[in-house]
This record gives structure tokens, C-alpha cells and sequence, in this order.
């Protein structure tokens, strides 16, 4: 995984959200569309001094979760010794205490990221499991093809997809179910084709909570798709 295997996958989301191809830089991805997601940081590993990546808060000595064996060989035990003090069982704890980064548990082709499990392709993001191919997204589970999304369970081919499950080709979702080829959408259940609708279900082809006819929908749908993208 890599910048250009990351701009791939964003690719073939667009593509099932917006109909058109991705036009933007990995750096413009993140400050236009991943700007409040909490990705993980870039920080230096105390044992090779080089970068590796964490979502833990603070300023603490990193370590790459690989190399901690490379610490003391891997060999934590400390003979006893007894404290006079409080702040000295803090100093000793702070001898051993190493945060480890790129936490990645069964997981394959993962970068920039940290507390990955069971996952595929993971670019820049954190706390995620059972996903596949996921960009600067953050808890999310069962996913496929999500950019920018937090709180996604069972979601593919969505960008900022939030709190949301079991969604697609969708872009803005929040706290929905079973949302389908829709935009901007908030707390709404079953939705197929609709923009700006919020705590309606069972709909299609509806803005603002107002039903359109198809065709007019889609003329609508393409307006809302250049103003996003613009």
C-alpha cells in the first residue's frame, strides 16, 4: 500500500458515488473531504528513528509494535527493588513504558495506520476491522471502498459515510440505514436516489424530503454532483 494504490481506491469510489473520476491530490482528499476525521499521526520510533504512525493522544517514546522485541531483547523483567516514594514507582514505570504504534493485528498491505484488525488495504486510518480497501477513515467495520467515514458498519462505496450502516455509492451520511446512490442524508432508513432528505424511509427520488419525478431528479443529481466536486 501507497499513495498511488491509495488514489486507486479512491478512485473506484468516486467513480460508484459520483459517476467520475477522482481529481485530487492525497493531501487535497484529506483537507476537502477527511478534515474531522481523527487518522493517525505521523511520530518517530525512539529504537530506529524513523517515522511510524499512532492514534494515541500525548508525547510519549513510540515504538513500531515490530520492534519492541528489539528493546532489551525483548526481555521486560526488572529485578525487584523497593520505593520510598510514589514519584519513584512513576520514574520506573517510565523506564519501561513505550507506547507501540502501527498496532495491525491479521491484516495485510496497511499504511500510515494504527489499531487495524483483519483487514486489506488500509491507508491512513484507525480503529478499523474486516475492511477493504479503506482511505482516512476511522471505526469502521465491514466495510468496503469507504473514504473520510467514521462509524461505518457494513458500508461500500461511500464518502463520509457517518454512524451509518449498510449503505452505498452514497456521500454525507449520517446515523442512515440502507442508503443507496443518495447525497447528503441524515437519519434515514431505506433510502434509494434521494439528496438533502433527513428522518424519512421507504423513498426514492427525493430532495428535501419532497418527491420528484426520475428525470427531473437527475438533472437535479447532476447540478448537486459539479457543486460538490467544484
Amino acid at each position: 500500500m501507497n499513495d498511488d494504490k491509495a488514489l486507486e481506491i479512491v478512485d473506484k469510489i468516486f467513480l460508484n458515488v459520483f459517476g467520475t473520476n477522482n481529481k485530487y491530490s492525497m493531501e487535497e482528499l484529506l483537507s476537502i473531504f477527511a478534515y474531522d476525521i481523527d487518522v493517525p499521526r505521523r511520530v518517530i520510533d525512539v529504537i530506529t528513528n524513523k517515522e511510524t504512525w499512532t492514534d494515541f493522544p500525548g508525547d510519549n517514546k513510540y515504538v513500531n509494535d515490530k520492534n519492541m522485541y528489539l528493546i532489551n531483547n525483548n526481555n521486560w523483567d526488572k529485578e525487584k527493588c523497593n520505593f520510598s516514594t510514589l514519584s519513584e514507582i512513576i520514574d520506573t514505570w517510565n523506564e519501561i513504558n513505550y507506547i507501540p504504534t502501527e498496532r495491525i493485528t491479521n491484516s495485510e498491505r496497511v499504511y500510515k495506520s494504527d489499531t487495524i484488525f483483519n483487514s486489506r488495504d488500509v491507508y491512513n486510518s484507525t480503529s478499523s476491522s474486516n475492511s477493504n480497501n479503506i482511505v482516512y477513515s476511522d471505526c469502521c467495520n465491514d466495510c468496503e471502498y469507504v473514504l473520510a467515514s467514521k462509524g461505518a458498519n457494513g458500508c461500500n462505496n461511500c464518502i463520509r459515510a457517518y454512524d451509518s450502516s449498510y449503505s452505498s455509492n452514497s456521500f454525507s451520511i449520517i446515523w442512515s440505514n440502507k442508503i443507496v446512490n443518495s447525497l447528503f442524508i441524515q437519519n434515514c432508513n431505506n433510502l434509494y436516489e434521494c439528496m438533502f432528505c433527513s428522518h424519512i424511509g421507504n423513498k426514492k427520488y427525493c430532495i428535501c424530503n419532497m418527491q420528484f419525478e426520475e428525470k427531473e431528479y437527475f438533472e437535479y443529481k447532476k447540478k448537486i454532483i459539479e457543486w460538490i466536486l467544484k
